[in-house]
């Protein structure tokens, strides 16, 4: 298959990434909640394995410089088609661009950027390696929705970064809506209000997909992660948010079919 048939629609969340300070405890920790094993990834940026389920890749962890004390979050990448491009129309339209644009060997191009409400994401420009292989398999990244205060300002920074329509999720008096392109939701954003919790900001969540929610939380905390918040149904299905050893917090869902 040829990258051009495998090319990710501009906009489209395509990988998650998480750089920690422990790689080894932190594959541990993966490895056991979701079954996955291990190769090495790029190296530009210090040490840096993919996680692989069944063979095939589904997201990336990196290994922070001893010096670097940044928060431990795991980050969802946007597909682009010129990560320059787009590097600059985020600067442009009110964000901000921490790390690159750079290569990231043959695998592909990406930068590291803010938007204006502080909310870290990445860009991701395709070379050999497009974002995960699989979706929709526990294990497997399932969903990615953003946290912040208010939506509107936000909302429209995405749009101009991709073109996104924006669609609005009921009940109306709820500040949630979903980017969607071709037609179809790829990702939400959620206006917390004054929910959001002042210590971690605005911030992009990951939603991890698992065959039982309540069993995976429980083995989170056994395996030394913790509880954020207790398992809940929503409208996408059952989920519940835990933390990692490091404090890299993510949701456990169960998708309704």
């Amino acid at each position: 298959m040829t990258q051009s048939e495998t090319r990710r629609t501009p906009g489209t969340p395509c990988w998650v990434s998480l750089m920690v300070h422990g790689l080894a405890a932190t594959q541990e920790f993966y490895g056991a909640l979701f079954g996955w094993e291990f190769s090495p990834g790029p190296q530009q940026l210090g040490p840096y394995v993919r996680a692989l389920l069944d063979g095939e890749e589904v997201a990336g962890i990196g290994q922070l410089p001893p010096d670097r004390h940044l928060p431990i979050a795991w980050t969802t990448y946007l597909a682009t088609d010129d990560a320059d491009v787009t590097a600059e129309t985020i600067r442009s339209c009110g964000g901000t661009v921490g790390v690159g644009p750079l290569d990231a060997g043959e695998a592909g191009r990406m930068a590291i950027a803010s938007d204006p409400a502080g909310a870290v994401f990445g860009i991701w420009q395709g070379g050999e390696h497009i974002g995960a292989a699989v979706a929709g398999a526990p294990g497997t990244p399932a969903w990615n929705e953003l946290i912040t205060r208010e939506t509107s300002a936000v909302a429209k920074f995405y749009q101009a970064l991709f073109g996104y329509d924006v669609q609005a999720v009921a009940p109306a008096e709820c500040d949630h809506v979903t980017l969607q392109l071709d037609g179809r939701p790829v990702a939400s954003l959620h206006g917390a209000g004054n929910a959001l919790a002042r210590d971690k900001g605005a911030h992009w969540m990951t939603y991890f997909e698992v065959a039982d929610v309540d069993e995976a939380a429980v083995r989170a905390v056994d395996l030394g992660g913790r509880l954020i918040h207790q398992t809940r149904e929503e409208e996408s299905g059952r989920v519940a948010t835990v933390a990692d050893p490091e404090g890299a917090v993510f949701s456990l869902l169960h998708a309704r079919a």
